[in-house]
């Protein structure tokens, strides 16, 4: 799956993404909109994490769902 596929069908993505991620309010994953990069940022800014901790989860989980940005 790339990134258009996911911008595309992002509100069928974000409860998955809020699962993992609590802290992510609705208007953080309406500012995500489907894009790998805003959400790397808002895990950072939400969840006091680093960028390459950031990554790394991301990584984690589209691996688990079979996800690729």
């Amino acid at each position: 799956m790339n990134e258009d596929t996911i911008k595309g069908n992002w509100k069928q993505f974000k409860g998955k993404v809020k699962e993992q991620w609590g802290k992510l309010t609705d208007d953080d994953l309406d500012v995500i909109a489907g894009r790998r990069d805003q959400l790397l940022g808002k895990l950072q800014e939400r969840h006091g994490m680093a960028r390459d901790a950031a990554e790394q989860q991301v990584s984690d989980w589209e691996t688990r769902n079979h996800y690729v940005w």
